[in-house]
């Protein structure tokens, strides 16, 4: 599939790099403008996945949100992912599936200090994708680095930022790590609405209003985002299914793909705590979303 003229960049994060990845000096970087100079501190747009499969009306949708043109570099950072070459590789063969022709992953280690060519190379992409694996591994990678800041920079100019998984929930600044604390054993899903049960650690903070959960439906993870915001009532739970996206711009979030989107919300911020610190709350609000339906991303 040919993408058509007049798109602009996108930067897929991913959780792997390409192998063969080239070098940031070979890397055709030129600078795309994503808006008019005069929108040039508009908030970029997220496109944020809740894994599984990717079907390719979904994928192109984002393409096209990102505005890509024939020869825009899209640039992949896989470091969710435990073997960073090969997620890398993966989604530069699916991205350039889609007709695209720059696709590049670029691979950041934790500790190792960010090359400039890189960085350059990250700054004049035009949109960024971050694949699955594990949200603590890929924010341990750019946490209070240059990467980070770049990320934000890259976010406040206008480019779209996507990414399923993991990368899905690192857009929050409040980050689910999947850990309950107080099991004895690993659980895929919160047996218990306690307190100080579910473990957050700070995400990429693209979006301060909200927890993001992925996987949602499939894998029944409706105790784990209900402790969220019962444990940070401020917040708005939202919970996003496999095959399944929210576009986000500014304030609305539409869903685009199979499945659906549920959003949980606290709006009197009800908590209290009862005996063997069970979570008890009232007038929790859950709403669920379809495909082409827009929600606010607020209480």
């Amino acid at each position: 599939m040919k993408i058509l003229a007049g798109f602009k960049v996108i930067i897929f994060v991913s959780v792997a790099a390409v192998s063969g990845c080239a070098h940031s000096s070979e890397i055709n970087s030129e600078k795309k403008v994503n808006q008019p100079e005069s929108a040039a501190d508009e908030t970029g747009a997220l496109f944020i996945i809740g894994g599984g499969s990717r079907p390719e009306s979904m994928m192109m949708r984002m393409i096209e949100e990102a505005d890509i043109e024939d020869d825009d570099l899209v640039v992949i950072l896989p470091m969710s992912g435990s073997d960073p070459q090969a997620s890398g590789k993966s989604h530069v063969e699916e991205f350039t599936g889609y007709g695209l022709s720059n696709v590049h992953s670029i691979i950041f280690t934790e500790d190792e200090s960010p090359a400039a060519s890189q960085l350059d190379s990250l700054r004049k992409a035009g949109m960024i994708y971050i694949p699955g694996g594990s949200q603590r591994r890929f924010m341990n990678t750019v946490r209070d680095t240059d990467v980070f800041e770049a990320l934000h920079e890259i976010h406040q100019g206008g480019t779209l930022i996507g990414g399923t998984s993991a990368g899905a929930a690192v857009m929050s600044d409040k980050m689910i790590t999947g850990t309950e604390l107080r099991a004895d054993e690993y659980y895929a899903t919160f047996r218990r609405l306690e307190q100080d049960n579910i473990e957050i650690e700070t995400g990429i903070g693209f979006l301060d209003s909200a927890l993001i959960d992925q996987h949602f439906v499939w894998r029944a993870r409706n105790n784990r985002l209900l402790t969220g915001i019962l444990e940070f009532p401020h917040l708005v739970g939202i919970g996003i299914d496999e095959s399944t996206a929210i576009l986000v711009r500014g304030d609305k979030a539409e869903v685009v793909g199979k499945s659906q989107v549920l959003v949980y919300r606290n709006p009197d911020e009800s908590q209290y705590v009862g005996q063997n610190d069970k979570f008890g709350a009232r007038n929790l609000r859950i709403d669920v979303y379809l495909d082409g339906e827009e929600f606010e991303i607020s209480r």
